[in-house]
C-alpha cells in the first residue's frame, strides 16, 4: 500500500491496540516497557517486557508508562508509541500516517495536550483525540450519528468509562479511575489481610481472570485456583488455594462503584433518550466487561438489559479508526498537526 496510513490506536493502562483500515487490528500487547535504566537502552516492549514486571535485576525497570489511562510517564509512553506506531507501519507505508487515539472522557488540556505531542513525535502526520466511549460505540457498530439514545460502559485496565451518546455527540458521562487494576489491588489485599500472605500484581491479574467473578451463582462459587504467595510472618513460600465465592466478596465492592457511575450516568440523562436505552439495551466492552457476572451486575441494579459488545478489547482501536471516515465527528475532535 503505498496511499496514506491511517491509525486507530487505544492507548490503555493495560494494553495497546493499533488498528489499520483496511487491515483491521494489528497491535494487541501489553502497556509496558523494559528500559535499561543504566543507559536508557529500550530492552523489550509488550508482552516480553510485561513478562519481566517483578523479576527484574535492579538496573531493569519494566515500567508502565500510563496511569488511569492517562500518560504517567511521558517519556517512557513516547518510546512505547514510536514503538507500535513504527511496527504497525511495516511492510504497509512510506507515508506519515493520521493517527487516532482514544482518551478517557473528561481527559484535561495538560493530559491531552502531552497524547497529542506524544503522537506528532511519535511520527503522525495529524493526531486526532476521540473520547472512548465515542470509539467504543463506533468500534461496537452502535448507529450514533441518529437521534436516539445509545448507552455504552468501556471498563479497561485504569478507567471505567460510562456515556450516552445521540446525533454523534456525548450527552451525558461518567468517568471513574476505577477499572481493571483496582480489581487486583482488591484481590492482593484480600489475601494480604485474610490470609497473611502477599502475592503479585500478576498473580492477583491470575486469579481474576480464572476466577474472578461480581454475581452469586453457583458455578462461580466452585471455581478454584491454587496460588503461591509469601507468608508475612515467616517470609516464606505458602501455596493457598482460592475460590471464586471468596474472590467475588474481594472484588464485588469495586464492581459497585462501577455500578455506581452507570447509575450516575442514567439519572442525569434526558427521559426520551433513556427510554430508547431501556428499549435497546446497554453495550458494554473493555477487559473489564469479561469478568464473569458483570453484565448480569449491572443490568440487575439498572433494570435494563445489558449485552456484551463482539470482540470488546477490540473496540476502542476499532472506533478510533473507523471516526476517520465519519466527518461530521471528526470535525469535532480535538487534533493537531
Amino acid at each position: 500500500m503505498f496511499g496514506r496510513l491511517d491509525l486507530g490506536i487505544d492507548l490503555g493502562t493495560a494494553n495497546t491496540l493499533v488498528y489499520v483500515r483496511g487491515k483491521g487490528i494489528v497491535i494487541n500487547e501489553p502497556s509496558v516497557i523494559a528500559i535499561n535504566g543504566d543507559n536508557n537502552e529500550i530492552i523489550k516492549v509488550g508482552a516480553e517486557a510485561k513478562k519481566m514486571i517483578g523479576k527484574t535485576p535492579s538496573f531493569i525497570q519494566a515500567i508502565r508508562p500510563l496511569k488511569d489511562g492517562v500518560i504517567a510517564d511521558y517519556e517512557v509512553a513516547l518510546a512505547m508509541l514510536m514503538y507500535f506506531i513504527s511496527r504497525a507501519q511495516e511492510s504497509f507505508s512510506f507515508f506519515r500516517p493520521r493517527v487516532v487515539i482514544g482518551v478517557p472522557v473528561g481527559v484535561t488540556e495538560v493530559e491531552s495536550r502531552a497524547l497529542l505531542r506524544a503522537g506528532k513525535e511519535a511520527g503522525a502526520k495529524k493526531v486526532f483525540l476521540i473520547e472512548e466511549p465515542m470509539a467504543t460505540a463506533l468500534g461496537a457498530g452502535l448507529p450514533v450519528e441518529d437521534p436516539q439514545g445509545n448507552m455504552v460502559i468501556d471498563i479497561g485496565g485504569g478507567t471505567t468509562e460510562t456515556a450516552v451518546i445521540s446525533l454523534g455527540s456525548i450527552v451525558t458521562w461518567s468517568s471513574i479511575r476505577i477499572a481493571g487494576d483496582e480489581f487486583d489491588e482488591a484481590i492482593i489485599q484480600y489475601v494480604r489481610e485474610v490470609y497473611r500472605v502477599t502475592i503479585g500484581v500478576r498473580t492477583s491479574e491470575r486469579i481474576k481472570i480464572e476466577i474472578g467473578n461480581v454475581y452469586p451463582l453457583k458455578e462461580f462459587d466452585e471455581l478454584q485456583t491454587d496460588i503461591v504467595g509469601i507468608e508475612l510472618s515467616s517470609g516464606l513460600p505458602k501455596k493457598l488455594a482460592l475460590t471464586g465465592g471468596e474472590i467475588r466478596e474481594a472484588i464485588r465492592p469495586t464492581a459497585m462503584q462501577i455500578v455506581e457511575a452507570v447509575k450516575s450516568t442514567l439519572e442525569k440523562t434526558p427521559p426520551e433518550l433513556v427510554a430508547d436505552i431501556t428499549e435497546k439495551g446497554i453495550i458494554i466492552a473493555g477487559g473489564g466487561s469479561l469478568l464473569r457476572g458483570m453484565a448480569q451486575l449491572i443490568s440487575k441494579e439498572t433494570g435494563i438489559e445489558v449485552h456484551g459488545a463482539e470482540d470488546p478489547m477490540m473496540c476502542v482501536a476499532k472506533g478510533a479508526g473507523m471516526v476517520l471516515d465519519k466527518m461530521d465527528i471528526l470535525a469535532r475532535l480535538k487534533s493537531v498537526e
